[in-house]
């Protein structure tokens, strides 16, 4: 890490020009983060079009972009981590951010150098409008400074927090990785159901969508947990109590706890499939 990175801005290369990359160029540029700072790297051009009002570099070669820089931030699919990151000339100096889905820091030591700082994160999909959560765990190769510079480059799309072991990253992905999918579904049903009792598409939509954004409020901003929330507004008796009566009924917990597990499984397998060892 250079002594200019530790006075001012760091600069941050970002390895893959997909959504998410974008959403975190995004929202430095939005706080205090000077374009000058930034390059992104990509070998398709129509990947790399959307970032030229940014006013930051972009590179068809990953080593350009990442020459001198700060801070890699590895953004491209698992299947391709390897392949990138073993082309990647780091030096021990730089700090690995690594979003890359299932990844593990054995297999981005293993294809980098054994004294590379890195930092592990899984963020999800609502950081593409700020509002993401993101886990991060670091190696023990990071220094305090390296872990201030990836909670800053993922506090530019949402909340953050650090994990204490990389095994919590798996579950981190089925609850807050994949949870954005879980409620679209449950709006995207509700939103059916709402039709098939007469509803237009646009109310049922209107009326969906406003109640998950209320009730994810209530939840955020009181003092009392879901289940009390849940508690408050379901009289004996009522109409709640009735549609609650038929997801018990269903196992809707049981329903939800396999799901997780589902996604627990899948995101454990995929550093198996696309590890160190392939």
């Amino acid at each position: 890490m250079s002594q200019d990175a530790e006075s001012s801005q760091p600069t941050i290369a970002f390895v893959g020009a997909g959504n998410m990359a974008f959403s975190l160029v995004q929202g430095l540029l939005a706080g205090t983060t000077l374009p000058a700072s930034l390059s992104v790297a990509d070998p398709f051009p129509e990947a790399l079009a959307k970032y030229t009002e940014t006013g930051i570099s972009t590179f068809e070669q990953n080593d350009a972009a990442i020459l001198g820089a700060d801070v890699v931030v590895l953004a491209v699919k698992p299947q391709v981590a390897a392949a990138v990151v073993r082309d990647l000339n780091l030096t021990c100096n730089q700090l690995l951010v690594s979003i890359a889905a299932g990844i593990s820091l054995t297999s981005l030591a293993a294809w980098t150098t054994s004294s590379q700082p890195i930092v592990r994160c899984m963020p999800n999909t609502p950081a593409l409008l700020g509002a993401g959560m993101s886990a991060l765990f670091a190696n023990q190769k990071c220094s305090e400074l390296h872990r201030a510079f990836a909670a800053n480059i993922l506090k530019a799309a949402g909340k953050t927090l650090w994990v204490e072991s990389e095994s919590e990253l798996d579950a981190v992905t089925a609850v807050s990785g994949s949870g954005p999918a879980y409620f679209f579904h449950l709006m995207e049903t509700m939103i059916e159901a709402g039709e098939a009792l007469g509803l237009t598409r646009e109310v049922a939509t209107k009326l969906t969508l406003q109640t998950a954004s209320g009730a994810a409020l209530m939840a955020c901003q009181t003092a009392d947990d879901p289940g009390t929330l849940r508690q408050n507004v379901t009289s004996p008796g009522g109409t709640t109590a009735a549609a609650l009566d038929v997801m018990i009924a269903a196992d809707l917990r049981g329903t939800v706890h396999r799901a997780l597990n589902a996604a627990h499984s899948r995101s454990i397998s995929l550093a198996q499939e696309f590890g160190a060892e392939t």
